[in-house]
């Protein structure tokens, strides 16, 4: 066994015998070892390298050595395909015309992504579903094409839905964009983040415009006067971390998601009682997800990125960047709700280099988007192609039915119950084959359910239809501007009789 794990890992044999002593694999322990090397050094980062007492310079220089030296004893040499993704998609930022250059570095960085990934799955190791190189390859890809977007709607002045704080103005130094892309704190886990906002907290600007924006009060006046600390908040997402881990290595192997698509099973339990056995084997996994967003959060958090303004009772908030709500995940009583708070730095993402730009059907492009981001596993494609049919109904549900259901607070009480009981089932169907990977058990599995939630979707789009969202926002502009036309001829025309008048 011990073979089996060291030959699966491509990084440092140094935690070999911890592997053997809690029985998980290598790369995985090299994994949680990096982080929370990384959480000591975020901490040291933040006191030793203050940006009072240190230039951006040497901020960066540190910074970008951490999180080489980090990738190198997680991945070995395949961590220079990081530097290879990161350095072809500069020298198309370079020498790439400012109207297509983010198009151009969209489809070279992505296309790298693709590659490595069609390589470690098909030609190394089908199945491994643990620690793996391609992994910060793709929070890479994010702040690559970000940033190139960046560049290009802050020169061109493109009019896009964007914060016009994401927008990048300047082409960043070599130093500044490998600061960026494999700085120590999200080399391994990420979170995304805005290039500016990243220069902000490494000149050590991230606090001030903030205070200004938010000074509301006396206590927000106090913050001024002093730099957030982050202490409280790193350390209650230290304990959500304790807490997912916990109950992840509880649970995982006690509802394995396999047992879905045995035949025993499906022949000998309930219906219902399969439905309630999904919901808890989908519920045991999201926790490895939390601990590790969580984690990642922490660590930014530690070194003093992500401050985000202060509350109203003038407590500073640290979740610029965070990747998670995860009350809201749990209670989430739509298909939207819950995305809009699952992985939420790659939902932004998706919705500014896709969604707000795809002329066509923009749902069905970020879907396809996304699986094509995630990796070529087939399961991949039949869980976000499954997505497009669940968001289109759950969207014609709420267009057409939740109005009635807003009368009193019994029936609304009574509406999200229902939609968090059938939120919570669409997901765990859903995403079975993001995590069974191939697509015999998928499809198994979706015939043993008899693809009852793919044709209820059909139904419901078909019997409810919704008009989008860009032809609704279109038709209320409309609606303003005509009443803007009215409102202004109808000033006219008094002012035209009281001169007749005069």
């Amino acid at each position: 066994m011990a073979t089996q794990t060291t030959a699966s890992c491509t990084g440092s044999t140094l935690l070999q015998p911890i592997s053997e002593i809690i029985n998980l694999p290598l790369d995985q322990v090299n994994f949680v070892a990096c982080q929370l090397f990384a959480l000591l050094m975020a901490v040291w980062f933040r006191l030793y390298l203050h940006p009072s007492k240190t230039s951006p310079f040497v901020r960066h220089v540190v910074a970008t050595l951490l999180g080489f030296y980090l990738a190198l004893f997680c991945f070995g040499w395949y961590s220079l395909h990081f530097l290879v993704q990161s350095g072809l998609s500069y020298g198309v930022m370079i020498f790439a015309g400012l109207e297509h250059m983010h198009k151009y570095c969209f489809i070279v960085t992505l296309g790298y992504l693709i590659l490595c990934q069609i390589t470690r799955v098909y030609v190394f190791d089908y199945g491994m579903y643990s620690a793996d190189f391609t992994g910060p390859m793709m929070v890479i890809t994010q702040k690559i094409t970000s940033l190139a977007f960046e560049i290009h709607d802050g020169k061109t002045c493109i009019e896009v839905s964007l914060r016009c704080v994401c927008l990048c103005v300047r082409m960043p130094s070599l130093l500044e964009y490998l600061s960026y892309n494999c700085n120590f704190m999200g080399i391994l886990a990420g979170p995304t983040c805005s290039y500016n906002d990243y220069m902000a907290f490494i000149e050590g600007t991230c606090y001030q415009p903030r205070h200004q924006e938010n000074a509301n009060g006396k206590e927000n006046g106090k913050c001024k006067q002093s730099e957030p600390s982050p202490k409280d908040d790193v350390i209650s997402k230290l304990c959500t971390c304790a807490i997912s881990l916990a109950i992840y290595l509880s649970l995982c192997k006690l509802i394995p998601v396999e047992r879905c698509i045995d035949e025993d099973f499906s022949s000998s339990t309930p219906l219902y009682l399969q439905v309630i056995y999904l919901y808890l084997a989908m519920l045991a996994l999201r926790p490895k997800y939390y601990f590790v967003w969580t984690l990642a959060d922490a660590i930014n958090n530690a070194a003093g990125f992500g401050f985000n303004g202060y509350n109203k009772d003038g407590s500073p908030r640290w979740d610029l960047i965070s990747n998670l709500r995860i009350l809201d995940i749990e209670f989430a009583t739509s298909f939207k709700l819950f995305l809009d708070n699952w992985n939420i730095q790659t939902a932004l993402w998706l919705k500014r280099v896709c969604y707000e730009r795809c002329p066509i059907n923009p749902t069905a492009a970020t879907f396809l988007l996304s699986a094509m981001w995630h990796g070529v596993y087939p399961g991949y494609y039949l869980t976000f192609v499954t997505g497009i049919g669940m968001t289109m109904a759950a969207r014609a549900v709420r267009h057409n039915i939740r109005p009635y259901f807003l009368v009193s607070d019994t029936y609304k009480c009574i509406y999200d119950v229902i939609t968090w009981a059938s939120t919570q089932v669409a997901i765990s169907y859903t995403v079975v084959p993001f995590v069974l990977l191939a697509v015999g058990p998928s499809l198994k599995f979706y015939s043993s359910w008899y693809f009852c939630l793919h044709l209820l979707c059909l139904v419901v789009v078909l019997a409810l239809p919704v008009k989008s969202r860009r032809r609704q926002a279109k038709e209320q502009q409309d609606g303003l501007q005509d009443a803007q036309t009215d409102h202004s001829n109808s000033t006219d025309n008094n002012c035209n009789q009281k001169d007749k008048a005069t």
